[in-house]
């Protein structure tokens, strides 16, 4: 839970294989929901460029490439881009930390990152490296997990977390063990204004979040300053 992103990146490489499928299996099909509502909230368009911050396998980069963008799918999982790039060559998969992006400033139209915010040791740095590769008057969008906002539901989800996942990820997953770690960091992950509180402190303006499936998933949004 200390996050060094060789131990998570070593994590990664070890689910490349079953990463999406066991995803399927674990989020009941909401995930494709989420993903779903992700493309909305970018809602990337012809000739924009979109940066998809721990694209993994580039699943989540597909729908912004299909609507016309020039999409960067980069992560730091080494096996999870090979898998990648095994199913779709024609994406640009780029190696990059969160914390030290390998572009220049004011490049993109718009920034994205599902579900890996969470993995990155130094949350601060991520999002402002995600500003300084945005272009003014660009934007973010995050979605990550978080607190479901009704209190019987927060308190059979965590059940689920912690008692429920684990034994169904050892039959799906090459990397069992991983899946531990996805509950705990869940657990631990700030809610809903904590990070967008975050966003803030890291410099993004206009920012906000509606919840999906009760909280269990929170899409939250932002603006990078136009130039003056």
């Amino acid at each position: 839970m200390d996050k060094q992103p060789s131990e998570v990146a070593a994590m990664f490489d070890a689910v490349a294989a079953k990463y999406d499928l066991t995803n399927d299996v674990l989020a009941l099909g909401q995930n494709r929901r989420w993903r779903k509502a992700v493309a909305r909230a970018v809602d990337a368009r012809p000739g924009e460029r979109v940066l998809d911050l721990a694209a993994g396998t580039g699943t989540s980069s597909l729908p912004f490439a299909a609507a016309g963008a020039y999409t960067v799918p980069c992560d730091f999982s080494i096996g999870m881009l090979n898998e990648g790039k095994g199913r779709e060559p024609w994406l640009p998969f780029t190696a990059g930390d969160a914390t030290r992006l390998p572009f220049q400033n004011d490049v993109f139209d718009k920034v994205t990152i599902s579900f890996g915010l969470r993995n990155v040791q130094d949350t601060d740095a991520a999002l402002r490296e995600l500003l300084r590769v945005t272009r003014p008057g660009g934007r973010v969008v995050v979605c990550e997990f978080s607190h479901p906002t009704w209190q019987p539901f927060r308190t059979l989800y965590t059940e689920y977390l912690m008692r429920g996942l684990p034994p169904v990820a050892e039959k799906v997953s090459s990397s069992p063990d991983a899946y531990v770690y996805l509950a705990e960091s869940i657990r631990a992950w700030p809610d809903q204004p904590a990070l967008a509180a975050l966003l803030q402190k890291a410099g993004w303006q206009r920012v906000a979040w509606r919840d999906l499936t009760g909280g269990i998933v929170a899409l939250h949004r932002g603006a990078k300053p136009a130039a003056a």
